[in-house]
């Protein structure tokens, strides 16, 4: 079930194993993103790309506009 959580929240799932997912488009992503953030560019993201994910992790997933 999808969720919010703040910044120290995301620290903890991070420190004890979940997979922080940026869906940024590979540019943005190249140019900055979060440490140990997996890049999964959401104009591009289907059932296979996702395979890369640990299905019995949490996943928490990024996106930031500056516009």
């Amino acid at each position: 079930m999808p969720e919010s959580v703040d910044r120290s929240r995301v620290r903890e799932l991070v420190a004890t194993g979940a997979q922080l997912v940026e869906v940024l488009p590979g540019p943005e992503y190249d140019d900055e993103h979060l440490p140990s953030a997996i890049s999964l560019p959401l104009r591009s993201l289907t059932a296979e790309s996702a395979t890369v994910l640990d299905p019995t992790r949490p996943v928490i997933v990024y996106c930031w506009d500056g516009l």
